[in-house]
């Protein structure tokens, strides 16, 4: 199999299915801006992995369409919100929703989201619906205290690694879990098999969310869809941040210490900030940190039936390895 073409042929399942699950128009003030986030683009790779998932435990991805969708409106819902909370201005290459309109039309839009996220949700065809359901709904919750653990984190001066790690499992890490479980049970998984795609979906999860950290310094920005060095000048604790403070001395640890108490860290900044991640070894520790959680979420795909499907996951897991977007 063309483990590629049949990436981009799900995506496109689900690029097309977000393009005609909204009929309403008015009023436009809501679904204008709803409309504008679906037509966004995105790599959709949790919907691409709870269908294959699917396909893993025995199922047609067809029959995961409809989640596979609600998944990835879910995932636009908390994006349109972290990017007001993050007073970002971008988002894939264009402006947030906040920014081409104002708060109020995106508070409302991204809630009107999260409504036709469970409303797609619901067209799934499957026995088991309350308990995909029930999964998808502690999955948002966990997702909201993963937010809540990042902005708190800003607040603080001390955060250690094991809670940013704590962090990202919830708010990253959770979805890509909640993405390969419910792939899973509408495929007819076994428990065993369950407990694999969960473990895989959360170690891939975490790993995103370092990936994610790494390329927000040394991606490129128009590769990557967002600004470069914008975790920085928001004060993030990000895994780099907190593996170079652990190892920066004299006035290296001073300029680390103004990202830590936001006190305006200027643009002109970044690539001294990006050369203390490489002396101290932070940005190799997280590479290194990376590479681990895929060799250990591949590892837990041994406990599944072999397939195409499975090798697919195999695939992917390079994929997310080698990313430079």
């Amino acid at each position: 199999m063309d483990f590629e073409l049949r990436y981009r042929s799900l995506r496109r399942t689900i690029d097309d299915y977000l393009a005609g699950c909204l009929v309403e128009q008015d009023p436009r003030s809501l679904y204008g801006p709803m409309k504008y986030v679906l037509a966004g683009g995105g790599k959709r790779i949790r919907p691409v992995l709870l269908m294959v998932a699917c396909e893993v435990a025995g199922g047609r991805s067809e029959a995961a369409v409809h989640a596979g969708a609600a998944i990835e409106i879910l995932h636009n819902f908390t994006l349109v919100h972290d990017d007001i909370m993050d007073n970002a201005p971008s988002r894939r290459g264009r402006r947030t929703v906040h920014t081409k309109w104002d708060n109020n039309v995106a508070i409302l839009s991204g809630d009107a989201l999260l409504a036709l996220a469970y409303r797609v949700l619901l067209r799934t065809d499957s026995a088991r619906l309350k308990d995909i359901t029930k999964i998808f709904t502690e999955g948002v919750l966990e997702v909201c205290e993963g937010q809540a653990y990042d902005k708190d984190f800003e607040l603080r001066r001390r955060v250690s690694l094991e809670e940013y790690l704590l962090m990202i499992q919830k708010k990253t890490g959770r979805m890509v879990t909640v993405s390969t479980e419910i792939g899973g049970i509408i495929g007819g998984a076994s428990d065993g098999e369950l407990d694999a795609l969960r473990r895989f979906g959360d170690l891939i999860g975490q790993a995103f969310q370092i990936q994610d950290d790494l390329l927000d310094i040394v991606g490129d920005e128009k590769k990557f869809g967002k600004t470069i060095g914008g975790d920085i000048r928001e004060g993030k604790k990000t895994f780099l941040l907190l593996e170079a403070m652990g190892h920066a001395r004299g006035k290296d640890r001073e300029l680390l210490m103004e990202v830590v108490a936001k006190r305006g860290i200027r643009k002109s900044s970044i690539p001294r900030i990006r050369s203390i991640y490489q002396s101290t070894g932070a940005i190799d520790a997280a590479i290194k940190r990376v590479r681990e959680n895929i060799e250990e979420a591949k590892h837990q795909l041994h406990r599944l039936r072999s397939s195409e499907s499975t090798l697919m996951l195999h695939w992917f897991s390079d994929m997310l390895l080698n990313r430079k977007f």
